[in-house]
C-alpha cells in the first residue's frame, strides 16, 4: 500500500530519517523501563517538532528510531534536541542506577549519531525513473 503524501501550504512531502543514537563509550545500560521511558520521550519531542516516530527499539547501548520529518525541520538541530531532552529527562529519573555507570558524570549519549534517510523506492528505481523522462527540445 503506498504511502500517504503530508501536506504543507506550499508543499507535498513524505521524509523519513533512520536514526541510531549510542550510549556514551557503549556502556550497556539501558533497561527496559528506560526504553519504554525513551520511547516516551522520543514521541513527545517529536511532536513538538511537527513530526512523528514511526518505530522505535533498541538494545542496552544503543536505539533505533524511525521517524517522520516535515521540510521545515533541520535534521541535525532535531537530532540534537531528541538528545538533549532524553539526556535530561533520563539522567534524572534513573540518576540511581546512571550514577553507578557512569560515577556520577553528567553523560548518557555519545557525541556521535547515524542519520539515514529513508524512503519507498530503492535509488535505483528514481535513478531510472529520471533517466527516463523525456528530452527538452
Amino acid at each position: 500500500m503506498p504511502q500517504q503524501l503530508n501536506k504543507l501550504r506550499h508543499c507535498s512531502y513524505l521524509i523519513h530519517f533512520h536514526l541510531v543514537v549510542a550510549t556514551k563509550y557503549r556502556r550497556k545500560c539501558i533497561t527496559k523501563p528506560m526504553l519504554e521511558r525513551l520511547g516516551q520521550i522520543f514521541e513527545e519531542t517529536l511532536n513538538k517538532w511537527e513530526c512523528e516516530l514511526v518505530e522505535f527499539n533498541g538494545e542496552a547501548d544503543h536505539l533505533h528510531i524511525l521517524m517522520s520529518v516535515n521540510p521545515k525541520v533541520q535534521p541535525s538541530k532535531l537530532v540534537n534536541n531528541l538528545k538533549t531532552v532524553s539526556s535530561r529527562l533520563i539522567r534524572k529519573e534513573f540518576a540511581e542506577h546512571l550514577n553507578q555507570i557512569y560515577l556520577g558524570k553528567p553523560v548518557f549519549w555519545s557525541r556521535t549519531y547515524c542519520l539515514l534517510s529513508c524512503g519507498g523506492a530503492p535509488l535505483a528505481v528514481i535513478k531510472h525513473y529520471i533517466e527516463q523522462q523525456a528530452e527538452i527540445e
